[in-house]
């Protein structure tokens, strides 16, 4: 019962890495559908209030001013394509200058990419291509060897912080700490801990630069600050844009060091959480096959079971058919071979034959066989004959 099922096709039973890819999939799909069901619910009436404001608006304005809706329709475009350059309605710091080249470049390599700024030329968008395939490449290899130091360093400092605290606790057997120092591996879940906690500080403190130099409120910072962070650049909100900030070199060199170390470390930590969901993963597939096995198990049992219910309620109900074939078989026989029948009953008596003889008196001969009484009644031999079997009772 033990035994798992054969396949009747083994390289259709996906490996375990291919099961986390499945598993993980469709995580990530679930994940999507209730995010997109959550911000919907809470995003869509606010849209729908804002395309009702903007209608009553272009109205009013068209009313006001004499102006059809179609030609006030073409300006609000060009002023689309114009906005796509860099223009603006309040002036701000020049887009395509060396160091507002600098910051695009930054967001392209560092796969931000506010939006604010976009190449408007074909050569241009096409030098992004190539630029940006290079770029990126380097950058995610940037991202990898900083994430090797930042573990490497986070162990050295969990293993110099409990090897101290050994050494206090028992100052004595010092082999065996060396042992067991050589073994030691640190663990994910702390490592986390500790990566998060640096993102969190670089996170508050680049959030209090951001609310101070760009006019937002502290949350509106801490927004920013995990959007461009975590490489996902809505561009709703993007720093250092204002026409002052031209002058404030002090800033703008904050401003890339706060972006570079915030996004490595934010990197950092999406690779150490990735790490507990794998562990997660194995986790769900574990239980899964549990589960399966106790499945296959419990129907087995239940199998072997029904089957030794049925073998054991055959013989009786085959039994039970030839005890009915037997008594209709004795109601179907003729009346006049009731003689025969005795004879017949006889047989089963033989042994006891040399008691009884043909010129005995009446007598009455009680046999027990195998838990059946038989009682024979004979008569003188003139009138019955010795063999005739006695009544059944």
């Amino acid at each position: 019962m033990g035994r798992s099922l054969p396949c009747c096709c083994p390289s259709l039973i996906p490996s375990r890495e291919t099961a986390h890819f499945y598993l993980l999939g469709v995580l990530i799909a679930l994940y999507m559908l209730a995010g997109a069901a959550i911000f919907s619910s809470l995003e869509r009436p606010a849209e729908i209030r804002a395309h009702r404001l903007w209608e009553r608006r272009l109205k009013k304005f068209s009313h006001d001013y004499n102006v059809s809706c179609e030609e006030l329709k073409s300006l609000l475009l060009s002023y689309e394509e114009a906005r796509t350059a860099g223009i603006r309605t309040d002036r701000g710091r020049a887009l395509w200058d060396v160091p507002g080249a600098f910051y695009f470049v930054g967001t392209v390599v560092s796969t931000i990419g506010f939006g604010v700024t976009a190449p408007s030329t074909m050569p241009g968008k096409v030098l992004l291509v190539f630029y940006g395939l290079l770029g990126c490449s380097a950058t995610m290899l940037f991202f990898n060897l900083f994430l090797e130091r930042v573990i490497t360093l986070l162990s050295l400092l969990i293993l110099w912080c409990s090897a101290k605290r050994r050494r206090l606790c028992r100052p004595k057997g010092r082999n065996s700490e060396s042992n067991r120092t050589e073994d030691w591996k640190p663990s994910v879940y702390l490592i986390t801990l500790l990566l998060f906690l640096a993102v969190m500080l670089v996170t508050c403190s680049a959030a209090s630069l951001y609310s101070v130099m760009e006019g937002w409120t502290y949350l509106e910072s801490l927004y920013f600050c995990f959007v461009a962070f975590s490489t996902v650049g809505f561009g709703d909100f993007v720093s250092s844009q204002r026409k002052h900030h031209e002058k404030t070199w002090a800033y703008q060199v904050a401003n890339c060091l706060l972006m570079l170390l915030g996004v490595c470390c934010t990197y950092s930590l999406f690779n150490a959480i990735s790490v507990i969901m794998k562990q997660g993963l194995n986790w769900i597939l574990t239980t899964l096959t549990w589960m399966y096995n106790c499945v296959q198990r419990h129907r087995l049992q239940s199998r072997a079971l029904l089957k030794l219910c049925f073998s054991d309620r055959e013989p009786s109900v085959r039994s039970l058919e030839d005890e009915t074939l037997h008594r209709q078989q004795e109601q179907a026989a003729p009346s006049n071979n009731s003689h025969l029948n005795r004879l017949v009953t006889s047989i089963n008596i033989t042994v006891f034959s040399s008691i009884i003889r043909k010129s005995v008196t009446t007598q009455i001969i009680i046999v027990h066989l195998d838990a059946l009484h038989v009682k024979i009644k004979t008569t003188r031999a003139d009138k019955t004959p010795w063999w005739s079997p006695a009544p059944l009772f």
